[in-house]
C-alpha cells in the first residue's frame, strides 16, 4: 500500500510540474501579441496539421521520455536488493 500511495505522489508531482512548465508559459505566450499573430497565421494555413515530419518528432519525444522513465525506475529497482 505504502508503495502504491509513493507512486501516486510521484505521478501527480510529475504532472504538476508538467502543467506548469509547458501550459502556463504557453497560455501566456499565446495571450500575447506575438501569440495572437501566430494563431491567426495557423488559422489562415490551410494544410494536413502536423505532417509527417511533425508524427516523427511526437513519436520521438514520447519515445524518449518512455526509455528516461523505464531507465530511472529499473536505476532504483536495482540499487534496493
Amino acid at each position: 500500500m505504502n508503495l502504491l500511495r509513493t507512486t501516486w505522489a510521484r505521478l501527480g508531482a510529475l504532472a504538476t510540474a508538467v502543467f506548469v512548465a509547458v501550459l502556463i508559459p504557453s497560455a501566456a505566450w499565446a495571450a500575447s501579441d506575438t501569440g495572437s499573430m501566430v494563431i491567426e497565421a495557423a488559422r489562415r494555413r490551410r494544410g494536413t496539421g502536423f505532417g509527417l515530419i511533425g508524427l516523427l518528432c511526437c513519436l520521438v519525444v514520447v519515445g524518449g521520455i518512455v526509455l528516461a522513465v523505464l531507465l530511472i525506475m529499473r536505476g532504483r529497482r536495482g540499487g534496493r536488493r
